[in-house]
């Protein structure tokens, strides 16, 4: 008769783990389903976008830890993984994706359209997913970024797993986290400054203070002006063509060398082709079910489908870079720029709405996958064994498509139930005014002067993504965070990163379950 501690051995050195065994898709549909509910609650009533990435591998740790045989294989970390992966992928894609678009077409008084602007999420939601699988751990998305958010989750996990001075290092961070978070301070930004290219994260915390203070700098708001928004076209656009040279031309200099990828510049290539040609029969099919060419000549109606699939595509692009660079992902703010555009070109509103929805639903699940599949190549061994680790990459791929697809399930089946009582993403009331708004013909010329500082900061940096963080910055209004970034960086200079490791995961940790608890019991009040 083998020992409790015997078996639980075995279960910890088993690595051909599947996403559909029961011991990992029953558990995982059903931590799915709650956190879905949750963070569409979360984000319907108090506004905020929930980090659910520790939620998941925190249940499996506990479970891990009943006095049963049984539950012993939750102590597998790439099981735990998984688990984290379906619940963080569920939970993103219902508040982040399909509340958000759904709510908008309620605000615009097209109810009829709730049902096929799911659809339409769930279509962009589950193309960006499979691209990221298939892209990730490329030259422009290696394995090797910061991913903060997900070197956070794999350090927590692995800190649960072994106890010891990590262990506390990580409890210490937590705690810090949780503190700091209740006193309102940067605790999660401070924590990413030490994980994340240190240049980027500057370019960043500078846009940030610049946005918050302009006024007392500037004499004027910047946040009332879309000097923001052409800022980050510029630099956007940018961002795009250094990603599709490094594709085209591979990786050249000494230190892309050192970076072990496998995903060949050809793979890439052929993915970013194939990313545009989905989003662009998504959004035909989109256009097709919602009745938006009804109204719209054979010219007009190409036009929209062309424009929504390459909006989409660059969308997924320059949100999944910001992720790897700095943990953060500007979705809203780069959608918001391609519906701008949108209505510079003179679509209908209703049109606009369709074709809005349908980009937001494609950054946030690329970002979130992008960080589980970081920590999943954490765990893996930081791909010490390639095989295992696309095998382990292919299986997490699965389960964030399941995930994704039950947040959307999630909303369609709750959506009337908290718009009847007029509870919805704020994003949404700005989305559906902008779309119902119309166009102005002055605004082209305001964000193309813009742009020029965007471009020109972005080509200074280079690859580092500076000029789209800068941009970021400019774009949300949170000075208190620059500034706790700006300190994290000159503390970082003068002392380094060695006395923050695993305290800096256990920053952004702590932050994350303070903000998603503090949260839920604020919208269970409400």
């Amino acid at each position: 008769m083998k020992t409790r501690e015997e078996i639980k051995q075995e279960y910890k050195k088993e690595t051909d783990i599947r996403a559909f065994e029961p011991a990992t898709i029953i558990p995982g549909i059903l931590v799915a389903f709650l956190v879905g509910a949750v963070c569409m609650n979360i984000i319907g009533k108090v506004g905020t976008t929930p980090n659910t990435s520790l939620l998941g591998a925190i249940a499996a740790m506990l479970v891990a830890r009943i006095p049963m045989n049984s539950c012993l294989k939750y102590c597998n970390l790439e099981r735990q993984n998984l688990l984290q992966t379906i619940a963080s992928a569920a939970g993103f894609s219902a508040a982040n994706c399909g509340f958000i678009a759904i709510a908008m077409m309620y605000l615009m008084g097209e109810p009829g359209s709730v049902l096929t602007m799911g659809i339409g999420c769930m279509i962009g939601t589950s193309i960006s997913i499979y691209i990221v699988g298939r892209i990730y751990d490329s030259a422009i998305f290696p394995a090797q970024g910061a991913w903060p958010p997900g070197v956070a989750t794999a350090t927590a996990i692995q800190a649960g797993d072994e106890g010891g001075k990590k262990g506390r290092r990580l409890l210490e961070g937590l705690a810090i986290g949780v503190v700091g978070s209740y006193f309102k301070l940067p605790v999660a930004g401070i924590g990413i400054v030490f994980i994340a290219n240190i240049v980027a994260m500057t370019g960043l915390g500078v846009g940030l203070v610049l946005r918050g203070y302009s006024e007392q700098l500037f004499g004027f708001n910047l946040g009332a002006t879309n000097i923001p928004s052409g800022v980050m076209i510029g630099a956007g656009m940018i961002a795009l063509l250094q990603s599709v040279v490094t594709v085209v031309k591979g990786r050249k200099s000494s230190s892309d060398q050192k970076i072990e990828i496998t995903v060949s510049d050809a793979d890439s290539k052929k993915t970013l082709a194939l990313a545009f040609g989905l989003f662009v029969g998504g959004a035909a099919i989109i256009g097709a079910i919602t009745g938006v060419f009804s109204d719209m000549s054979v010219g007009k109606s190409v036009l929209w489908v062309l424009w929504c699939g390459f909006s989409a595509a660059v969308a997924m692009v320059l949100v999944g870079m910001a992720a790897m660079h700095s943990g953060w992902f500007p979705a809203f703010a780069i959608t918001t720029i391609f519906m701008t555009l949108g209505i510079l070109m003179g679509f209908s509103s209703f049109a606009i709405a369709i074709m809005t929805g349908y980009i937001s639903s494609v950054g946030p699940c690329f970002a979130d996958m992008g960080y589980d599949l970081k920590t999943g190549w954490i765990l893996r061994g930081k791909g010490a064994d390639p095989a295992r680790e696309i095998r382990g990459r292919r299986e997490q791929v699965k389960v964030e498509m399941v995930g994704g697809i039950i947040g959307i399930l999630v909303v369609l089946m709750f959506a009337n139930m908290y718009l009847s009582q007029d509870i919805m993403p704020p994003i949404s009331r700005t989305f559906a005014a902008a779309a119902q708004a119309g166009a102005n013909p002055a605004l082209v010329k305001e964000l193309l002067l813009w742009a020029i500082p965007g471009a020109i900061i972005q080509v200074i940096f280079g690859t580092k993504m500076v000029g789209v963080l800068f941009a970021t910055g400019l774009l949300l209004n949170n000075p208190i965070y620059g500034i706790g970034v700006l300190i994290a960086v000159v503390v970082r200079l003068i002392f380094g990163t060695e006395f923050m490791e695993v305290r800096d995961s256990g920053l952004i940790a702590g932050d994350g379950l303070y903000g998603f608890f503090s949260n839920l019991i604020k919208s269970m009040l409400m």
